[in-house]
């Protein structure tokens, strides 16, 4: 982990971004205050914009970034591409995404991992605990879709549907 969430005495400090206010009571509800026994207590901050978001990364390091893939106008995403690419040492992040297709952005965006949207308040607390404790342990390990079904299924769609696939690539 690039940040000091290694260290067992200190808080986890992590970031809620999302435009939308019950999005982010949802993921601070859903978190609590610890995410595990094992895990020391967390320190919650709560952006609505980039701009803000990027000030407080300017000033200082955060452990986890749990980020809204549907935020409008700087979707979670884009927001977690570029800062993986323009801060030394940017936090760990998790993306909120409401579709299993939207996986591959957030392979591109190059989060740890996923979680289903809407909130899961079983699933998204295990998953960021999940990954500070890789993290901890130095290991990573490819993001996952579980949870969401096969990598390119849309949501509203069966395993057999060949829907809007020509007809030489259909199974």
């Amino acid at each position: 982990m690039s940040n000091d969430a290694s260290s067992d005495s200190a808080d986890l400090r992590v970031i809620i971004y999302s435009d939308d206010r019950t999005v982010r009571e949802q993921v601070r509800l859903a978190l609590g205050r610890t995410l595990a026994s094992d895990l020391p207590p967390l320190e919650t901050s709560e952006f609505a914009t980039q701009p803000a978001l990027w000030a407080a990364l300017e000033k200082e390091d955060y452990d986890v970034a749990v980020l809204d893939g549907e935020a409008v106008p700087a979707g979670g995403m884009g927001v977690a591409h570029q800062m993986k690419d323009e801060f030394a040492h940017p936090p760990l992040v998790v993306l909120l995404v409401a579709r299993a297709a939207d996986s591959w952005l957030a392979a591109w965006s190059d989060a740890e991992a996923i979680s289903p949207y809407p909130v899961d308040p079983i699933r998204l607390p295990q998953t960021v605990a999940d990954v500070v404790r890789r993290a901890r342990a130095g290991s990573s390990m490819p993001m996952t879709t579980e949870g969401f079904g096969s990598p390119g299924q849309s949501s509203r769609h069966g395993l057999d549907d060949n829907h809007d696939v020509p007809e030489e690539m259909a199974i």
